[in-house]
């Protein structure tokens, strides 16, 4: 015999998968004929490869980009057969094999990861898949202008390379009128025409709206399939894609000039009601965040510092009774974005969605209504 028990969680994330397959869709729409693949690093930010991954398989994507090998091995089955899985970062030396193996297509960035493969080639005396990336001008990984050199003049550096791709990373998309962006085109362009003929990708989310110039033959997108915003300053044209509630542990009543979280960084101005929510640091909330939770339509200022399991919440504006111990409380949603929630601490969208915690109750939803109100909640007077 089994018991039902009470859900015990701190907080529930919602990821619509529904909203990911319709992000990916206008994505594709934008691109015309170029094709799109996804980025599914960092365990598809965050929010569950394994579910993601065959999403967007469905819909025909058959390009998906991990950062290390171990995530390439985890994806793996969850793509078609036929499907590519390209590893930015690369093999480590000595794990040329391993990425075979598991038939992951390796992003070569430097001479080394060059030799290597073409090394592995020359043992097994056939050509190997891989795609190279060229620094254009982020500094961060890919074929410097010299090593470029180096292999335009030693063409024979390449033997035993299937080349599927030639790629390079843009540095400032997200502001589409910075200079960088047309210096990094030209670049690419000029780099690529000293290598063999292969499709061409340089467009992240963000380049995707710079326009068919950045498009070539492949773009990448990463943070735009999930609903974070991909150009600064404009409005946001995909959907959102996650939804956090968060469970309130306690409530309490406190005096003009009373203190709340450590440092006792805020101090009440009159009697005010606060209300501890179980989410911190440890969940993905910065300590320094500020900005506001929801509950209907009201908004909540958050008060004090982040704690590594708790923030404060200022609920002096609901009615006394409006909201009890277990009740939930919008953290991200409807009307506060995981931008928006980025901006309030100081930092950008992907990291907050790639920090959201492991201690949440996931629930994945396909298409389902948006989560209703906690039944706990008395909702009498709030406005709606």
């Amino acid at each position: 015999m089994t018991t039902s028990l009470p859900d015990a969680s701190g907080a529930t994330l919602i990821v619509d998968l529904a909203a990911i397959r319709e992000n990916y869709r206008a994505l594709r729409r934008r691109l015309g004929s170029t094709a799109c693949a996804a980025v599914l690093k960092a365990d598809a930010y965050g929010l569950g490869a394994d579910r993601v991954a065959p999403v967007l398989a469905a819909e025909g994507c058959r390009h998906f980009f991990v950062a290390h090998l171990e995530e390439g091995i985890a994806l793996r089955p969850h793509v078609p057969e036929a499907a590519e899985v390209f590893v930015l970062h690369g093999p480590m030396p000595g794990c040329e094999d391993i990425a075979l193996a598991h038939r992951l297509t390796p992003v070569l960035n430097s001479l080394e990861q060059v030799e290597g493969w073409t090394g592995l080639a020359r043992r097994l005396g056939r050509t190997l898949p891989a795609a190279l990336q060229l620094d254009t001008g982020m500094s961060r990984m890919g074929l410097s202008p010299a090593e470029l050199d180096r292999i335009a003049n030693e063409p024979r550096r390449l033997d035993g390379i299937d080349l599927r791709l030639v790629m390079s990373h843009l540095a400032c998309a997200e502001r589409q009128d910075h200079p960088a962006n047309g210096t990094q085109r030209l670049r690419f362009d000029v780099a690529r025409r000293r290598l063999p003929q292969a499709p061409a990708s340089l467009a992240n989310s963000s380049g995707i709206f710079l326009g068919a110039d950045f498009h070539y033959d492949m773009a990448r997108p990463g943070a735009a399939l999930y609903g974070l915003a991909p150009v600064a300053g404009a409005a946001n044209p995909l959907r959102p894609v996650v939804w956090l509630q968060a469970r309130v542990v306690q409530i309490r009543t406190i005096e003009a000039g009373d203190g709340v979280g450590y440092g006792l960084t805020w101090r009440a101005e009159g009697p005010a009601r606060i209300a501890t929510v179980a989410v911190g640091y440890a969940d993905g909330f910065p300590r320094g965040t500020v900005g506001t939770a929801h509950l209907g339509h009201t908004a909540l200022p958050v008060v004090g510092a982040v704690s590594m399991d708790s923030l404060g919440l200022d609920v002096s504006s609901l009615p006394e009774g409006a909201l009890r111990p277990g009740a939930m409380v919008e953290l991200i949603g409807p009307h506060r974005s995981v931008d928006a929630v980025a901006a309030d601490a100081g930092t950008i969208g992907y990291e907050i969605l790639t920090r959201l915690g492991r201690r949440f109750r996931r629930e994945y939803r396909d298409g389902q209504p948006s989560p209703a109100p906690s039944p706990t909640l008395v909702l009498e007077g709030v406005p709606s």
